[in-house]
């Protein structure tokens, strides 16, 4: 009779039974004769915002060493899902919906875990342990065990972005196309752009600028409210007549020197561990296509102002650190491009990925408390930062 920890029933379907659990447990702690003993399940209290993440849980527990001593244990689950399965798919056009599905690479992780990628990484980046790998083709879902990273407390010093930028330049020179292949095979992946020109022409085109171009938008009071508290008058028609360039900066970017690059290097997919400050622990990989070099700059420097832990007035000084620390990075891996074809990648790149959808529209419905009216402003200078960033290329 097959019977399973009842710590792990929060864990759904991938419950593992005893003789698994004991497994790993014994591959976390690296004793072969471990012998489990309490266990439980916390979930992740971090917004799910990718259609092909199902759920993000820890699991904590004891072992009893071959010695008698008591160890305790981490490890942090992952469940993927084909957007088939996502609970948000009916808001997708029905027309669009097959295609939505079909363009969102789920396995995109597991794929980084079974290549080779791990022996191309420079020295200070690195993947994840991984300790079980559960998958389901037919029902297309995953689970997958990982190292449970303890992170440094506290926000980001100048030179960690430094630090982050450089590596990610060595990244990129290390994947460039006649190197190397996506790590996930699929019809025009390797169309240079073809992924970003997808989100633009969707989430961007058709999503998020007629809604911005709707009046009744800015006159919701929450917006309303927080562009005249910031005297951002003019960010309507400056969003908008940025969006009249869409078309040339994909373009533009399509023609630059293309690798293969982390696609979604935010600060919150760069861990930092206590156990060692000097290096990344690098997840949840994205956009598995050739793209512009310097795409990866744009992640890393909106994605904590994007989440709330930067000021939008950090963003001038750190843009500059992460631009020549980039050229470095690339450099030291010998790939030599010029920094305007770099500031064009990184800031048209991030014109199309980030711009035009910083404003927390998808919060109109919340009541006017205290932190929704601060998230706003926030936003609404995310925004200009951003507009005054990308404004002067093209």
């Amino acid at each position: 009779m097959i019977t399973r920890p009842e710590g792990l029933t929060p864990l759904g379907r991938n419950a593992l039974d005893d003789q698994e659990f004991a497994r790993l447990v014994r591959t976390i702690t690296g004793q072969p004769d471990a012998e489990p003993g309490d266990v439980r399940v916390e979930p992740v209290g971090y917004l799910i915002g990718t259609p092909s993440t199902e759920a993000l849980l820890r699991v904590f527990g004891t072992a009893r060493l071959a010695d008698g001593t008591t160890t305790n244990w981490s490890c942090f689950v992952k469940k993927l899902q084909s957007a088939r399965h996502w609970s948000q798919l009916h808001l997708v056009p029905e027309q669009m919906r097959e295609n939505f599905v079909q363009n969102l690479p789920w396995r995109l992780e597991i794929a980084v875990h079974q290549s080779t990628l791990a022996s191309l990484l420079p020295d200070g980046l690195r993947l994840p342990a991984l300790y079980r790998l559960d998958i389901n083709d037919d029902d297309e879902r995953a689970a997958l065990w990982m190292e449970n990273v303890i992170q440094v407390p506290g926000p980001w010093p100048l030179e960690r972005f430094g630090r982050a930028a450089y590596l990610l330049g060595r990244l990129s020179a290390r994947r460039q196309l006649h190197l190397v292949k996506p790590l996930l095979p699929r019809r025009d992946v390797e169309t240079p752009g073809v992924a970003l020109r997808y989100y633009t022409t969707g989430r961007v085109m058709m999503g998020a600028l007629p809604v911005l171009a709707d009046a009744d938008t800015w006159r919701h009071p929450l917006l309303a409210s927080a562009v005249c508290n910031t005297g951002e008058h003019r960010l309507k028609d400056d969003l908008l007549a940025l969006a009249e360039r869409l078309p040339a900066v994909l373009d533009g970017l399509d023609a630059l020197p293309q690798t293969y690059q982390h696609g979604d290097a935010s600060p919150q997919n760069l861990l930092v561990s206590e156990d060692n400050e000097d290096e990344f622990v690098v997840i949840d990989w994205g956009f598995d296509c050739p793209q512009a070099v310097g795409f990866d700059l744009g992640q890393l420097l909106v994605g904590l102002a994007h989440a709330g832990e930067l000021a939008p007035e950090a963003l001038p000084l750190i843009h500059r650190a992460i631009v020549s620390a980039f050229m470095e990075g690339l450099a030291a891996d010998g790939m030599i491009v010029s920094e305007d074809q770099v500031l064009f990648g990184y800031l048209g790149s991030l014109m199309c990925r980030a711009t035009f959808t910083a404003l927390p529209l998808e919060l109109f419905n919340h009541t006017g408390d205290a932190a929704t009216i601060a998230i706003f402003e926030q936003r609404v200078r995310l925004t200009r930062a951003l507009v005054d960033l990308v404004s002067p290329i093209g």
